[in-house]
């Protein structure tokens, strides 16, 4: 309907409308606005969103098409060329985010200052650094040196004075921030620790979104992979026809097509040679979507964007050969769609499992829930991941999410920590012969579906 016409409806019923509803109501049909005005509260004096999604849960307003917001994404925003005084700009902020998180939970000291106590106090010390370097002594303890914008610490970590705070300390990755209480040693050069504290996520969240705000229902998928020979087709559409009037989200977390060059001797493995025929097959896949699904896209590692995260969105070359209704997103983003969902393809998760004793990529969520307890997307700098000295760290994760979508490593999870739902939605790509040589057994075929009004989820299977 006419923006006019759904505005009189509301006024002739004493109602005004803000934009948000608004721009929600227009795929609606005049019957289901003339329901949404008959069962609204007569003490609302302006109809916003908040009124319009609770009512959506009505059986008769399923195709509502329901807004998003975008709360927070990179395109756009970098600056970085690579000088050296970049480097130290994206290093300080990562350290000043993370420290200030860490100072809320205890009273640190700078680095330099320790220097000036009196060394035969020997009393519990606590300072925050960025983790420089990890080593093993011949004895087999954790000798770790930490900085802040003051100095350098050597720490200490005994493998028998506390066995659980010694396993607790082989997660500790490097360039992350932690925050260490101990004491010093007689020279004041060593601090052997008693407790590491991360910067974490609070154990309960008091999330700002009202519950009653929460309704519809998500589908999360990623890693489509369009353009190779092992693309699944066949599933693919199974899950295309599948999707109907119940669905208000698809969130896609990168790798809409196999790209060109990813890997060596990919070019053997393509159907598609072409980059850009590969999206206009994906756009001609996704087109197929109903309409009413708000269809949410990040890329990833095999997307046609810069290689160095942050990623932008899609350039306009790409983005106009989809609906005109698609929403287009870096990499990480965050959206608000009734709940907080970051997205982030998940390529760190190559160096965090190769880092972390016990991690696999057979258990996607554990990565994704260290991120949690990090505070951050990717926290080693160097590794597999090429990241670029943005002025900010946008892996940072500043802002709570109540979903972490990822994607990347083509296995499935879901599970959740301290309230947030952790989500690795697999790939539609059968096993290729590098990922043979890798060892690697993908999870295709699967979509994760999410009602947003209690958080309950199911792994959808469309082998």
């Amino acid at each position: 309907m006419e923006t006019g016409e759904i505005i009189q409806i509301f006024a002739e019923s004493g109602f005004q409308i803000d934009r948000q509803a608004l721009d929600a109501m227009r795929t609606s049909s005049p019957e289901q606005i003339q329901h949404v005005v008959k069962t609204m509260d007569s003490s609302v004096l302006v109809v916003g969103i908040e009124h319009i999604r609770p009512i959506g849960q009505d059986l008769t307003l399923k195709t509502i098409s329901l807004p998003v917001t975008i709360l927070k994404d990179i395109t756009n925003q970098s600056t970085c060329i690579g000088e050296y005084t970049e480097f130290v700009q994206y290093f300080r902020d990562r350290y000043s985010s993370l420290g200030e998180i860490l100072r809320k939970r205890l009273g640190a000291r700078p680095i330099e200052s320790l220097k000036k106590r009196n060394l035969d106090t020997r009393e519990p010390l606590s300072v925050i650094g960025m983790v420089l370097d990890i080593k093993t002594t011949s004895n087999g303890h954790k000798l770790i040196q930490i900085e802040d914008p003051t100095g350098t610490l050597r720490i200490l970590i005994h493998k028998e004075r506390d066995k659980e705070l010694f396993e607790s300390a082989n997660r500790i990755l490097l360039d992350e921030v932690i925050g260490i209480t101990g004491t010093l040693s007689s020279d004041g050069n060593l601090m052997f620790v008693n407790r590491i504290i991360w910067p974490d996520i609070p154990n309960s969240q008091n999330t700002t979104i009202n519950g009653k705000n929460r309704v519809g229902k998500a589908v999360f998928i990623s890693d489509i992979h369009v353009g190779s020979k092992t693309f699944l087709e066949d599933a693919w559409l199974k899950f295309i026809d599948w999707l109907g009037d119940d669905i208000n989200y698809l969130v896609i977390a990168g790798d809409v097509v196999d790209g060109i060059g990813v890997f060596p001797g990919q070019d053997k493995e393509l159907a598609i040679s072409d980059i850009y025929e590969q999206y206009e097959k994906a756009a001609e896949y996704l087109n197929a979507v109903p309409k009413h699904i708000k269809i949410i896209i990040s890329p990833g590692n095999h997307d046609a964007v810069r290689q160095a995260e942050p990623q932008p969105r899609f350039p306009e070359r790409i983005t106009k050969m989809f609906r005109n209704d698609f929403i287009f997103v870096g990499n990480p983003a965050m959206v608000d769609i009734g709940v907080k969902v970051l997205i982030y393809h998940g390529r760190s998760m190559d160096d965090i499992i190769a880092n972390i004793p016990g991690f696999s990529y057979n258990e996607p969520t554990k990565p994704m829930t260290e991120m949690l307890k990090l505070r951050h997307l990717s926290p080693i700098y160097g590794g597999r991941v090429s990241i670029a000295p943005e002025k900010k760290d946008h892996f940072v994760i500043d802002q709570i999410p109540d979903i972490l979508h990822c994607g990347h490593v083509h296995t499935v999870g879901v599970s959740s920590y301290r309230d947030v739902l952790t989500i690795n939605s697999g790939t539609w790509q059968s096993q290729t012969e590098f990922q043979k040589r890798m060892n690697l057994m993908p999870v295709p075929s699967r979509a994760t579906l999410v009602d947003l009004s209690g958080m309950e989820y199911k792994i959808m299977d469309f082998n």
